[in-house]
């Protein structure tokens, strides 16, 4: 059965698109405009929130962007993206898939709104730099996460790596940077030079 990904450009679906790419699998990519929820109000019909992503497979209806990328970590590629329950760093693994999302992409999604995406006269510089250095404090928590390791767990590339990255993405697009950490800088560099990265920024082209 063929997995439904609807996608927003470079939005946070972007991490479900890097992990089917890693997993070269097949898949069906519907592209959306941005905010789908005002742009493309037919799909309100499949997802009232008009958020994305929308993950659709089977009985499967998924709209987190980390759990998505974990279910199919778990479920195909025989788990080499994923962490499980019996190996060392289980817990740092499921740890840094919510790092990614709720800890260094939510003060980016502030920045966002109140620097970039709204309407000159609602714009609100004091929050949007309040939450950029949120955001720049964070990142002392993944540039622990590298002191002695290139991936954020289990010593190699996961879902949980994907999670993170697709922040350091944002953040590059948000012009934050990577708070002026080298490990930080090495480690976005590791992958961003994916090729599955690479396929993935090309299929959403």
């Amino acid at each position: 059965m063929t997995a439904t990904l609807y996608h927003c450009r470079d939005a946070r679906s972007f991490r479900v698109l890097w992990m089917l790419e890693e997993l070269e699998v097949e898949y069906r990519l519907e592209l959306l405009p941005f905010p789908p929820r005002d742009r493309a109000p037919e799909y309100l019909a499949l997802n009232p929130l008009g958020t994305i992503p929308l993950f659709l497979e089977g009985d499967a209806r998924m709209t987190e962007s980390a759990a998505i990328c974990h279910y199919l970590a778990t479920t195909r590629g025989d788990g080499r993206f994923a962490v499980g329950p019996g190996e060392p760093g289980y817990a740092a693994y499921l740890d840094a898939l919510s790092f990614g999302e709720a800890t260094l992409t939510f003060p980016q999604t502030l920045v966002l709104r109140y620097a970039m995406f709204e309407p000159e006269d609602r714009r609100l510089p004091q929050v949007a730099d309040d939450y950029r250095q949120w955001y720049l404090a964070r990142l002392r928590g993944l540039d622990a996460m590298l002191a002695s390791a290139d991936y954020v767990a289990g010593d190699r590339f996961t879902a949980a790596d994907i999670s993170v990255g697709y922040a350091l993405m944002l953040a590059e697009f948000v012009r934050i940077g990577d708070g002026g950490s080298p490990r930080i800088a090495a480690y976005w560099e590791r992958l961003r030079t994916r090729p599955a990265f690479a396929r993935a920024k090309a299929a959403q082209s």
